[in-house]
């Protein structure tokens, strides 16, 4: 938690925390809720309660709980009752199906989850991979967050798995933050040590010379700037 609030108060990381317009809701809603976000996933909760304006919205999802800004609702729904499946008969249940996960969804669940702006992850998913779960790069990286086998080893996670490469993904990212939040353009930095390891920021002491790096990271500020209309600072 400490960790996490550090990179939030950091000054220069600051202004990477800004949100769209609020919408509120003050209803508590029954369960099969339907919560959109303003990156335009959705996501079925039990339950979804908004109070006061300001305050964090909680989503109640397989007896946890998720905090999340109001900032960043867009709508809370109620699945109608006709949407809902029927409960199987008890002497004889049907079989699960097993339910595809919008990989939106679960970045946003894991930013928050790491006290990071869900824009900053979404941006890095985005540049890695367009949220492909199954997206193979030329040098082995895996998955959404394009983790290479070794990285995800190091981090106990299945690259293969796509909430445990998310999470992974994300962790990495809040702990490179971490490292350079105290150095100049720690952001560009993070980012550049995401793509081509912390081994080269610290070699070059900043971003390395690399074209890929080089693209990437300003792929992935740009990618950031436009899910945050508004707020770009001026040249």
């Amino acid at each position: 938690m400490e960790e996490a609030a550090a990179v939030a108060d950091n000054p220069r990381f600051r202004r990477l925390k800004h949100f769209a317009l609020l919408v509120f809701c003050s209803l508590s809603l029954s369960a099969a809720d339907v919560v959109t976000l303003r990156t335009g996933a959705q996501m079925t909760v039990d339950r979804a309660e908004c109070g006061e304006p300001g305050q964090a919205c909680i989503l109640h999802l397989g007896g946890g709980r998720i905090e999340m800004p109001a900032a960043s609702i867009e709508r809370i729904e109620r699945l109608p009752e006709a949407a809902r499946p029927a409960e199987a008969p008890a002497a004889a249940p049907a079989p699960a199906a097993r339910r595809t996960e919008d990989p939106r969804a679960v970045v946003t669940e894991a930013a928050l989850r790491h006290g990071l702006p869900p824009e900053i992850v979404h941006a890095v998913a985005a540049t890695e991979s367009a949220y492909q779960p199954h997206a193979v790069s030329p040098k082995g990286a895996v998955g959404v967050m394009q983790l290479m086998p070794q990285t995800a080893a190091q981090l106990g996670a299945d690259p293969h798995d796509l909430r445990e490469n998310i999470e992974a993904g994300t962790r990495l990212l809040k702990d490179l933050l971490l490292k350079y939040q105290n150095t100049p353009n720690p952001v560009r930095r993070a980012l550049a040590a995401y793509n081509a390891g912390a081994g080269a920021v610290d070699r070059y002491n900043g971003v390395p010379p690399y074209r890929e790096t080089l693209n990437y990271v300003e792929r992935v500020i740009e990618r950031y700037w436009k899910m945050v209309p508004g707020t770009r600072p001026g040249p």
